[in-house]
């Protein structure tokens, strides 16, 4: 197996396995609502809204702008934002609540410079909270 294949395999967690929990860390609202995507094995998913619910929570909610953190940047961050662009809304990316998976140098930086090029906005937790 190639070395992508072997970062896939090593990053890969399904939907309500303990993989897919965030870090005991990250304190989340009780009103949070997780949608999960890649809910079984067989199937990959980079996006949030690829076979999920999201765009249909978002629009039932009213939801004008994403708020975003995860792994990895150039992959599953980046597939999400900018679909969430697509879509028409607004999405703020966290700098400090995502992190690249760099098979090759600067693939983070490009994936970032990617979703601000296309209308994203980039912020850190710290700066929302101020």
């Amino acid at each position: 197996m190639g070395a992508l294949g072997e970062v896939r395999e090593a990053s890969r967690s399904v939907a309500n396995t303990p993989g897919a929990e965030p870090p005991a860390r990250v304190t989340l609202p009780a009103s949070t609502q997780v949608i999960s995507k890649a809910t079984t094995p067989e199937k990959d998913a980079y996006s949030g809204f690829q076979d999920t619910q999201l765009a249909l929570r978002l629009r039932e909610r009213g939801c004008a702008r994403i708020f975003m953190g995860g792994l990895a940047t150039e992959y599953c961050v980046r597939a999400t934002a900018l679909e969430g662009l697509r879509a028409g809304r607004g999405v703020v990316v966290l700098e400090d609540a995502i992190h690249p998976l760099e098979l090759h140098t600067g693939d983070g930086a490009r994936a970032l410079a990617e979703m601000v090029a296309q209308g994203a906005r980039v912020t850190r937790l710290r700066d929302l909270i101020a």
